[in-house]
């Protein structure tokens, strides 16, 4: 389903994978678009502070999506206290919405964790975390936005 410049994303509110477009735009666009620690984070691959970051201690039931483009990423059921000091969750809402790609920068083999639309860098995910699963995404709160479910 992936062709040119659509790619199939997982809508959590149409429960179905759709086509969408591609979100590229130029460095400018996305600084213009972006907070300074959002861009660090999200388009130079940057890390924000552990324990010091907008979403580790949330416990609001709801939906977190990826700052630059709006995708759908993670849901809160999925998310737990991993004690990193960084949002971790589970799993992705599917495994459509990111891609994972081997990461050499630190000299160490780690596995980083995409937006599939947008190609913004969200975090890591690790093979430390509990069952069923057994794996830890631990993202960046700058590259997420989260919506509270409605009451």
């Amino acid at each position: 389903m992936e062709t040119g410049d659509q790619v199939p994303i997982y809508s959590v509110r149409e429960r179905k994978t759709i086509a969408k477009s591609r979100c590229l735009l130029s460095d400018s666009e996305w600084r213009e678009r972006l907070t300074p620690a959002q861009y660090a984070v999200a388009r130079a691959h940057g890390t924000e502070p552990a324990f010091a970051n907008e979403y580790h201690s949330n416990r609001r039931r709801g939906l977190y999506r990826c700052v630059c483009c709006g995708t759908d990423l993670f849901i809160s059921a999925d998310k737990f206290d991993s004690g990193t000091g960084w949002p971790s969750f589970t799993r992705p809402v599917a495994g459509t919405n990111v891609i994972e790609v081997p990461d050499h920068s630190l000299g160490i083999k780690r596995i980083e964790v995409r937006c599939r639309r947008c190609n913004a860098h969200l975090g890591h995910v690790f093979s430390d975390g509990p069952p069923p699963e057994g794996r830890r995404y631990c993202m960046n709160s700058a590259s997420l936005i989260f919506v509270e479910d409605e009451p």
